[in-house]
Order: C-alpha cells, then sequence, then structure tokens
C-alpha cells in the first residue's frame, strides 16, 4: 500500500465495537491455534476439560475462566474462516487452482494435496508474524503480565500491518465509504472491520492477475496445436488431448513448481 498517502500508524485511537470484536476474534483464533501447536510440538499433555453441577457457589475467579472457555471453544468454529481469509491462504489456493485447470488436469494433483501444499505455505509466509504475536501477545498474557484487551492490541498489531502491505488503497476506501467511516487520519483510524474484507478482495485481484499470467503459455501451446490438427485436417482428433503432454514437458522442463512457490512466497515477503 503506498506510505506516502496513508501515514504510518500513530497513537492508538479509540475503536468501534465492531472492530473490536473483529479484534477478539482473530487474536482467540491466533491463541488457539498457537497453543495447539506448540502443545503438540513440546509434548505438553493437554488438560482435561469437565463439566460439573455443584451445589456450593463457585469463586468469581473460577466462573470467569469457565465463561472464558465457553467463550473459546465458541468462537473455535469461525477458525477455519479466519485461516483462510485473514492469511496468504486464498492467494495461494487460487492460483494453484488455476494453475491445474491451465495444465489440461482438473483432477490432478487432488484437492488434498492442493490443499495441503497451500496451508504448508500459509504457515511457512505467516511464522514470522505468528512470532511476532507469540512474544508481544500470546506469551505475556499467559504468564499474567498483560490484560486480555491489551494483549488483542498487541496481537491485531502485525495481522494489520500485513494486511495493509497486500491491500490497495481503493479497497480500503471502498468498505470505508460503505461503512460511512469518517476518513482517516492514521492507519489506527482505519477499523479492521473495514480492512478484513478490502484484504480479501485485494488478494483475490492478485491472485487473478498471477492465474492470468500463468495461463497464457500453456493457451499458446493449445493454439499451436489446434492450429497444427486444423491443418492437417485432423478435426475429429480433440487438441486437448495432443497438447497436454506438451504442456506438461513445458512445466517439467521449465521447473514449473519451483517457479510458481517461487513466485507466491515472494509477493508477500518482498524479498
Amino acid at each position: 500500500m503506498n506510505e506516502n498517502i496513508l501515514p504510518r500508524p500513530g497513537t492508538a485511537l479509540a475503536t468501534s465495537k465492531s472492530s473490536k470484536s473483529a479484534k477478539f476474534l482473530a487474536l482467540v483464533v491466533f491463541l488457539l491455534l498457537a497453543s495447539l501447536l506448540m502443545s503438540g510440538c513440546a509434548g505438553a499433555n493437554i488438560p482435561g476439560v469437565s463439566l460439573s453441577v455443584d451445589g456450593q457457589s463457585p469463586q468469581p475467579k473460577q466462573v470467569t475462566s469457565g465463561v472464558q472457555l465457553l467463550v473459546l471453544m465458541t468462537v473455535l468454529s469461525l477458525a477455519p474462516t479466519i485461516l483462510i481469509l485473514a492469511t496468504s491462504f486464498t492467494r495461494i489456493v487460487i492460483v494453484l487452482s488455476m494453475l491445474r485447470s491451465a495444465i489440461g488436469t482438473p483432477s490432478i494433483p487432488p484437492n488434498q494435496v492442493l490443499i495441503g501444499l497451500s496451508l504448508l505455505l500459509t504457515f511457512f509466509i505467516m511464522a514470522p508474524i505468528y512470532k511476532q504475536i507469540d512474544a508481544n501477545a500470546i506469551q505475556p498474557y499467559l504468564n499474567e503480565q498483560i490484560d486480555q484487551d491489551t494483549a488483542i492490541t498487541q496481537a491485531l498489531k502485525p495481522i494489520r500491518e500485513f494486511m495493509f502491505q497486500q491491500t490497495r488503497e481503493k479497497d480500503i476506501q471502498l468498505f470505508l465509504e460503505l461503512g460511512h467511516e469518517a476518513p482517516p487520519k492514521t492507519l489506527d483510524d482505519i477499523p479492521t472491520l473495514s480492512l478484513f474484507p478490502a484484504f480479501v478482495i485485494s488478494e483475490l485481484r492478485t491472485a487473478f492477475t498471477m492465474g492470468f499470467v500463468i495461463y497464457i503459455p500453456f493457451l499458446v501451446i493449445d493454439l499451436v496445436v489446434s492450429s497444427i490438427l486444423l491443418s492437417m485436417g485432423m478435426m475429429m482428433l480433440p487438441p486437448s488431448l495432443v497438447s497436454l503432454p506438451f504442456k506438461l514437458l513445458l512445466f517439467v522442463m521449465v521447473d514449473g513448481w519451483y517457479l510458481i512457490v517461487h513466485s507466491l512466497v515472494l509477493s508477500f515477503t518482498g524479498g
């Protein structure tokens, strides 16, 4: 995004209720995913959860912890949506799907392989952001060094920064106008509720642009093969049947998977 048009984040300003809700959902998802990954890698035991009814009145702290756990388990159902839309997953899976269509193999690689590769690349690209969230929000919050509101604010900063880097100003302006928001003076003035959908449509535009570039060489092969078959009078032979081996050969010779993955990762990191 053009930094000359919108200045760098300044002092924190009060956000709307909808923006706070979006912040809470984003932090909850990252807290849950981070806790599961860390516990699985370290071999730690996940504590069990039990539900019981006691006649004695529990302590207020115990009631608060139980309610928080119930809220976290409820919000967990939104984790797949946030993981797909708030990360690099959308662009990656669309580009890989368009690559498969351009080659002419709608079922190879299978959907499981395509989704798995997209998730792996997403985790790789989002790893630096997760490290910032873990160091600035998750660990201090788990160690009771900061409160929940501060943890949410600290966790959302790297996510918003990532979204700003990949989002066009035009898309942000669209949702600010649709939401009847005041013109922002700083990046902190832009609510997450407007930034989130702007980021999604920017990712869709970028993915389709990359897919169009990928389609061109395979389209040229299809046109050449069709012209040759037509000139030879072999109109009954499907051109896709003849062009498929040549497209596969071209893709393998240029080391296509390396080029595609390299381009996708650099499109986010800018390295």
